[in-house]
């Protein structure tokens, strides 16, 4: 999308509507309702995890997504991930919504401190589909980190 978008006026509900939504994908991630989650995407999303992890950006369905999350995420004891600053851009039926984030991951270990957390960007990609914004990709870059680096490993572990 270009920057001429952000002199568009989009309805402050579509602005609300997209930022909840991209905010929504942090909460049900953490709170591992992921059915709920899998309602928030659009049916291919573009996962792109590379500042964190390498390789290449993947297209997977919500459930593949949910599957991953739930097997990464789900060995720690307990997650936050905290989205703010929402820059919303909205052109008709299409949007990007770009936000802060901070994430703490939090595991028991015998050796080792048992928080990790990292720091960064999202950019969220949407689609207006009967009324409802669906991300159609995510594109997380990782600035910082501090912690334990190990514990994402022993969590799926």
């Amino acid at each position: 999308m270009s920057e001429s978008l952000e002199t568009a006026a989009p309805s402050p509900s579509d602005k609300i509507d997209i930022a909840e939504t991209c905010t929504r994908m942090a909460v049900y991630a953490d709170r591992r309702e992921w059915t709920l989650l899998c309602g928030l995407f659009a049916d291919k999303v573009l996962l792109d995890y590379t500042s964190l992890n390498g390789g290449e950006p993947v297209r997977l369905t919500p459930q593949e997504i949910a599957d991953a999350w739930a097997a990464t995420l789900g060995g720690f004891d307990a997650t936050q991930h905290l989205i703010a600053n929402h820059l919303v851009q909205v052109d008709g039926d299409r949007a990007v919504c770009t936000a802060s984030f901070q994430a703490t991951h939090r595991l028991a270990t015998p050796h080792g401190a048992p928080l990790w957390t990292l720091g960064g960007d999202y950019r969220w990609e949407l689609t207006r589909v009967g009324g409802r914004w669906l991300i159609g990709s995510v594109v997380m870059t990782a600035t910082w980190g501090d912690g334990n680096k190990d514990l994402p490993a022993r969590a799926a572990g």
